[in-house]
């Protein structure tokens, strides 16, 4: 039979081992949750707050509005490279033709400028959300490891 004194001292070494193993555990769990932070997280954070619709309802919106200055630019440097030409045939153009021609392909741009950017920021949405679920799973294990050392220590 074993002495009460050994066995006492080998259960609570292996008490020990446990609970540094439990503590490396815990402290890489934490390195990589404040990596995740400082990284990712931020943005993940941001927009994770958000319903998916509004998301990209709110990113569509800003990209027709950097679209259309986008479109004006463009517009605009391409009535300059051949501003002589216009300006030599402005009276022989039909200027509602014209007009139409160019809000006909403002329109082309923008849906497919906003379907682009639809597709990205949905895919972002689904990928932050998948990031911050993982993120938030880690910070159940994290707790869950914290109560069982605070149970360990209340019953030894």
């Amino acid at each position: 039979m074993m002495n009460p004194q050994v066995k006492e001292r080998a259960g609570s070494e292996c008490t020990l081992g446990i609970n540094k193993m439990l503590n490396e555990q815990r402290v890489k769990l934490m390195t990589k949750m404040a990596s995740y932070e400082e990284g990712d997280g931020k943005k993940n954070m941001a927009i994770g707050t958000y319903f998916r619709g509004d998301y990209i309802g709110k990113e569509v919106i800003k990209s027709i509005c950097y679209g259309t200055m986008a479109f004006v630019i463009l517009f605009a440097v391409y009535i300059a490279y051949d501003y002589e030409m216009y300006m030599q045939e402005i009276y022989k153009m039909d200027l509602l033709a014209f007009a139409k021609s160019v809000g006909i392909s403002y329109l082309k741009f923008i849906v497919i400028y906003s379907a682009i950017t639809y597709l990205v920021y949905a895919l972002r949405y689904q990928k932050a959300r998948r990031s911050l679920r993982i993120y938030y799973n880690n910070l159940r294990r994290l707790s869950a490891m914290y109560r069982k050392e605070a149970e360990d220590r209340k019953n030894g």
